[in-house]
C-alpha cells in the first residue's frame, strides 16, 4: 500500500518539478490509502491557490483510493508518534496511518526525511 502526503499531492496536481516522482503511487489507485487530514489539507490549500471547482475535482481523485477515517486508535498512535518523532500533529496522523496501513508513505516533508517506510524526495 503507498500513502502520498500533502506536499506529494499537491506536486502532482500543480505538476511541479517532482510531479512525476509521484505519479506511480497516485495513479495506483487500488494500492492508494488517502488520510482524510490529507483530504482536508489538499482541500483547503487548493481553494486558496485555485477555486472551489479545482479543489472539488483534486479530492474527486484522492477518492479514488482507500479513504481512513480518524478514529480513536490512530488518535491515540499520532500523539505518541507526535511525541517520539517531534513532528506535528497532521504529519503525526498521516505518519500512524502509513504505519497502520503497512504502506509506504511518499513525501517531500522534511519531518519524514528519516523515519523507516518513507520515500522521500527533496522539494
Amino acid at each position: 500500500m503507498n500513502l502520498v502526503d500533502t506536499s506529494g499531492w499537491l506536486e502532482y496536481m500543480f505538476e511541479g518539478p517532482n510531479a512525476t516522482l509521484f505519479a506511480p503511487p497516485i495513479e495506483d489507485t487500488a494500492n492508494l490509502v488517502v488520510p482524510v487530514i490529507c483530504l482536508y489539507e489538499v482541500f483547503k490549500k487548493v481553494l486558496q491557490v485555485a477555486d472551489e471547482s479545482r479543489a472539488l475535482k483534486a479530492i474527486g481523485h484522492m477518492k479514488l483510493g482507500h479513504t481512513i477515517e480518524l478514529t480513536e486508535d490512530l488518535a491515540l498512535n499520532a500523539a505518541l508518534l507526535s511525541i517520539r518523532h517531534t513532528i506535528p500533529m497532521a504529519d503525526a496522523f498521516i505518519y500512524a496511518t502509513t504505519l497502520q496501513q503497512s504502506a509506504t508513505l511518499w513525501t517531500q516533508d522534511s519531518h519524514f526525511q528519516h523515519l523507516p517506510h518513507v520515500e522521500y524526495f527533496a522539494k
